[in-house]
């Protein structure tokens, strides 16, 4: 299945729905938070609260099961800085998750821990690492966890 997962848009809708346009193949939208918006304007996006989001209509963490895998989504901004990863991974083996999805930091992040894929699909709206805007393309099987991360520098 074809994953985007997006975070940190504060805002920008206008790069919600151009994505949703550029990936009509998508089997599920993920939005790790900041989307500063209500979340009932982008139907079909999965979304958790960001440290900026102020809407009640968010959810802290979400949990996603697709096929034999189980992706927790979070903001991550309830983790430590310095320790971060192996607490993202912690997290997600006490929810039965492999996935990990989280934003927070707007730098485009992927790594294994302790068998827990740990993705950060960078931010859409400011990017903190001197690289273009970004977001992630997830594809997932029965056997394989495959990411692509798109850049746009026009964003």
């Amino acid at each position: 299945m074809k994953i985007v997962v997006v975070s940190d848009s504060h805002g920008r809708n206008d790069i919600l729905n151009a994505i949703r346009e550029k990936h009509p193949d998508a089997g599920l939208f993920i939005h790790c938070g900041d989307l500063e918006d209500d979340p009932m304007f982008y139907p079909g996006y999965i979304v958790v609260r960001g440290n900026n989001d102020y809407y009640g209509r968010f959810e802290d963490e979400r949990i996603i099961p697709i096929g034999k895998h189980r992706i927790y989504v979070t903001h991550s901004h309830r983790f430590s800085y310095f320790s971060r990863s192996e607490q993202l991974s912690n997290r997600a083996k006490a929810l039965d998750c492999d996935i990990v999805c989280f934003g927070h930091t707007h730098v485009a992040y992927l790594d294994q821990v302790d068998g827990i894929t740990l993705l950060n699909p960078g931010s859409l709206s400011h990017a903190r690492d001197g690289r273009p805007c970004s977001y992630a393309i997830l594809d997932i099987d029965e056997n394989e966890i495959r990411v692509e991360f798109k850049f746009e520098p026009e964003w």
